[in-house]
């Protein structure tokens, strides 16, 4: 299903808000991504979902077939009973396209996660030249007592007894904030043609899954249409942490660093836009690309100063392209992790600038971040420090956090400071990226705009230091006729 947030005019141009998962070989879909919108009680907020049949991994619609359209507003959903609307398929004259079931739920101010991770014994065979192959779904009760779903584990292949990859979910997604809300976990077995197998199911809240691994936590798996088996499934962990130190699993919507595969996520455009700017200013475009905030494998220590190509020794990227690649690969093989540490990244760049202090090289440090941070006096005393040697630092914000942190680290209006030293220079430039976006938060509105800004205060910083150090350009050569080769007359 792809959502558009439409205006009145240009109905058929207006950008995509969003696209679901892909369900396979089913004609009854109950899609797991949400979308959070705004909603306006005054305003007339007008959406269109459409909804195709995907027959390959091109991310082009054209080349999909068309199942049906619907149009609605945001109001018309928020205003049906139980915040649930149902509405007939159209878009296709003559043919009955089925409906779509649309519905709403008020976030609460729950900004935790939980990371949990589950396995199962003995449950019910299903297949039957094999065992079953099975995974979990977990569904969120409404106030009407009906269940949105909110996760699908992985199947795990034949066994009756699978242990599944731990996994993140939003607190708000899971419960919406309320612990005692009843949460329905159904267990199935996986079908190539979607016809999955119910081998059962139980509930929990919350509140329940907070006292961890324990007897309580032991759930009989019951199939009330079927013969008792004796399935059990189990709590193996459970962990909740706020969003200061869990930065989002990539796989799921609700993160910045949520992989796509139709369109740029937040850090990737950011990066793109941001580095295509700087990059001109560089003779060899290859650039050392670091990530911080994750654990690393194999023993997933945390780490706030990792290469985001794998390569301790060489950890330099060509161009952007190869940052972004980079940027990608990293996502799929370390765990975004907390707490935010900016300082050690800020103190890796300052050791490189204080090698060069003759005026030869000049570092920019590009930091792009969703605003949280978890060593604030830790970073300013490493940019009071590195205020001192030849570099700058822009830092890009995403997403849609305060960014007071970043402000005050940009110094313009108060002079950064650390243990009563103010820095020798101001050498830290921060702009919020969502201010260059048009409301899909898809397209970069002024490339021009964004350039200036983003390199507004470098070349000042820059002479700041040449000044403060008494470093003056090279003389120009000096040019002569006796230079030119000579040539051969016509």
């Amino acid at each position: 299903v792809v959502l558009k947030k439409i205006s009145v005019i240009g109905l058929n141009k207006m950008p995509s808000f969003g696209r679901t998962e892909v369900i396979d070989n089913t004609l009854n879909p109950d899609f797991v991504r949400k979308y959070i919108l705004d909603y306006f009680f005054e305003e007339k907020q007008n959406l269109r979902f459409d909804v195709y049949d995907i027959d390959s991994k091109s991310p082009d619609l054209a080349k999909h077939d068309f199942l049906g359209q619907v149009f609605c507003t945001l109001g018309e959903i928020v205003g049906s009973p139980a915040s649930r609307l149902e509405k007939p398929l159209g878009g296709i004259p003559g043919k009955k396209c089925g409906t779509v079931i649309l519905s709403a739920e008020e976030l609460g101010n729950c900004r935790d996660y939980a990371t949990m991770q589950f396995c199962a014994n003995k449950l019910d065979k299903k297949d039957f030249f094999g065992k079953s192959d099975p995974f979990m779904v977990f569904y969120r009760s409404n106030e009407d007592g009906t269940f949105t779903i909110c996760h699908k584990t992985e199947v795990v292949k034949n066994t009756l007894n699978p242990v599944w990859e731990p996994f993140s979910i939003p607190v708000r997604a899971l419960c919406n904030g309320d612990y005692d809300r009843t949460i329905k976990v159904e267990v199935y077995d996986w079908d190539r043609d979607g016809s999955h197998d119910f081998i059962g199911e139980f509930t929990t809240s919350f509140k329940e899954l907070c006292r961890g691994q324990n007897q309580l936590n032991v759930y009989e798996v019951i199939n009330l249409l079927g013969p008792f088996f004796p399935s059990q499934v189990s709590l193996l962990s459970f962990m909740t942490l706020t969003s200061l130190f869990l930065k989002g699993n990539p796989s799921q919507s609700t993160s910045l660093h949520y992989m796509n595969p139709y369109q740029m996520n937040a850090y990737a455009m950011a990066l793109k836009a941001v580095g295509e700017i700087i990059q001109d200013y560089d003779s060899d475009k290859m650039f050392p690309a670091l990530g911080f905030g994750a654990k690393l494998p194999p023993d997933w220590r945390v780490s706030h100063e990792f290469p985001l190509n794998g390569n301790v020794d060489n950890p330099y990227c060509n161009g952007m392209e190869g940052i972004l690649e980079a940027y990608h690969q990293s996502l799929k093989t370390v765990q975004l992790y907390g707490p935010t540490n900016f300082a050690p990244v800020v103190n890796h760049v300052a050791r490189y600038a204080a090698a060069v202090q003759d005026g030869s090289q000049y570092f920019v440090l590009l930091i792009i971040t969703d605003g949280v941070i978890s060593d604030m006096a830790q970073t300013k005393e490493a940019i009071v420090n590195a205020a001192k040697l030849p570099m700058s630092i822009i830092i890009v914000g995403v997403g849609q956090a305060e960014f007071d942190a970043m402000v005050e680290l940009d110094g313009d209006d108060v002079r950064i400071s650390s243990r009563g030293k103010v820095a020798e220079r101001d050498i830290v430039q921060f702009v919020p990226f969502r201010d260059y976006m048009d409301r899909t938060g898809n397209h970069v509105l002024s490339m021009a705009r964004l350039a200036k800004d983003v390199l507004a205060e470098i070349p000042d910083q820059l002479i700041s230091y040449m000044k403060s150090r008494a470093i003056k350009p090279n003389p120009v050569p000096v040019y002569s006729p006796s230079d030119e080769p000579p040539t051969n007359p016509v």
